[in-house]
């Protein structure tokens, strides 16, 4: 299996905005995305932190990944505009 930690940055004010998209966003990866076993949005606690959300994905295999990957420019259409530029994505392989 495979794993992605992503940190996005929302645009100062866009937060809701956000927050509305991305839960649009993970419902239609529920199910149009079989290879994909979890993609759960949250928010970060802190001063600071206000405008991040950080993801947790986990896919089947490379080619639910590359499945996803393929479907990203349409199934965040919604969403990037209310971004900062560039996103901190971590691809892992599970250990256990």
């Amino acid at each position: 299996m495979i794993t992605i930690f992503a940190t996005l940055r929302v645009k100062e004010g866009k937060m809701n905005d956000a927050k509305a998209a991305i839960k649009d966003v993970a419902a239609k990866i529920k199910v149009d995305e079989p290879g994909c076993l979890a993609y759960v949005p949250h928010t970060v606690k802190g001063a600071g932190n206000e405008n991040i959300i950080m993801m947790y994905e986990k896919y089947a295999d490379k080619d639910a990944l590359k499945e996803h990957s393929a479907n990203f420019p349409k199934t965040l259409e919604k969403l990037l505009p209310l971004l900062e530029p560039g996103m901190d994505i971590k691809t892992c392989n599970e250990i256990v």
